[in-house]
């Protein structure tokens, strides 16, 4: 072989072994996992009044991120056909056929024992049970069941997703306190709305893939209610922190102007009707949840802000 086939065949192979890992790192949402890991973070740094001891953080953080990137595979794995027949996920790794089904799950398989075995060892059982519940509820009762059983399968399945702050605060306290729950409750709230949106616009592929969303079962308009009447009631959710006292004024000013936002958008959505409107509507969805989230964080530090900034 000349020295010019030998350079292309090795970066033939080169090629191939980025192709792979990337298509690895696919399975894992980064995007979605990296706000998974978000609001954990944030579960864990307001359960504590000044900064959580570093072990049970670190060790949280690594723990839920591993599992939520192996819960993400394993959805990969069970949805790969109803993925091929859709617009947004037929380039995924599997349909795509660049990854076989068993190397997937294998790869899954590794990330969760791997999440066990740094919670268990890292941090504490309590939240290495509960990252372990939450993961079946994801990747095996919403994913393999409840999504293809029912039009409320993101109400129902949204408990899973909403477990993140729970997590957190169990990991570096070593308990469910109240205030965990509510910071479950918000995510709980927003969840319908924020899939729904995506599902008004996304109807003709779930449609194609046999995947009851309650635009395909219901109709646009329903859903389109269904939306707006859970955005109120995620603004009334929202609130619950500053009358419960667990956060300030701070955190109150920031939780009304995007309530409001997402209102607009919710309103906006409802009377025109527009699929574009429901794009918009999935963004900003998106964004609502990580600011809110945020004022939380710089609410709960505010006073140690204000101290360092008055030295």
């Amino acid at each position: 072989m000349s020295a010019v086939a030998r350079t292309l065949a090795a970066g033939t192979r080169s090629r191939a072994r980025t192709g792979r890992w990337r298509a690895y790192l696919a399975l894992t949402k980064p995007r979605v996992v990296a706000l998974i890991v978000f609001t954990a973070v944030v579960g864990m740094l307001l359960a504590v009044p000044g900064l959580p001891p570093p072990g049970p953080f670190l060790g949280g953080t690594l723990g839920i991120a591993l599992a939520a990137a192996g819960a993400a595979a394993i959805n990969h794995v069970i949805d790969r056909r109803a993925d091929a027949a859709m617009g947004r996920t037929r380039h995924r790794p599997l349909p795509r056929g660049e990854l076989a089904p068993r190397e997937a799950l294998a790869f899954a398989l590794v990330l969760v024992a791997a999440s066990m075995v740094v919670l268990v060892g890292l941090v504490n059982a309590l939240t290495a049970v509960l990252t372990f519940l939450s993961l079946v509820g994801y990747a095996v009762v919403y994913t393999l069941f409840l999504k293809r059983a029912t039009p409320q399968n993101i109400v129902i399945g949204g408990a899973a997703g909403a477990a993140p702050p729970v997590l957190g605060w169990a990991a570096v306290t070593g308990q469910v306190d109240p205030d965990a729950l509510l910071l479950f409750l918000i995510i709980f709230t927003w969840t319908p709305p924020h899939f729904w949106a995506l599902a008004i616009y996304r109807r003709e592929d779930y449609a194609r893939a046999d995947i009851p969303m309650l635009p395909v079962t219901h109709g646009v308009a329903l859903t389109r209610l269904h939306i707006l009447l859970y955005t109120v009631m995620l603004f009334a959710v929202s609130l619950l922190p500053f009358v419960t006292r667990m956060s300030g004024v701070f955190y109150l000013g920031g939780a009304v102007a995007l309530g409001a936002g997402f209102l607009w958008h919710a309103v906006t959505l409802h009377r025109t009707g527009d699929d574009r409107a429901a794009l918009r509507t999935f963004g900003y969805s998106i964004f609502y949840l990580t600011a809110l989230f945020a004022f939380l964080l710089l609410d709960h530090y505010l006073p140690l802000i204000m101290e360092l900034l008055g030295h």
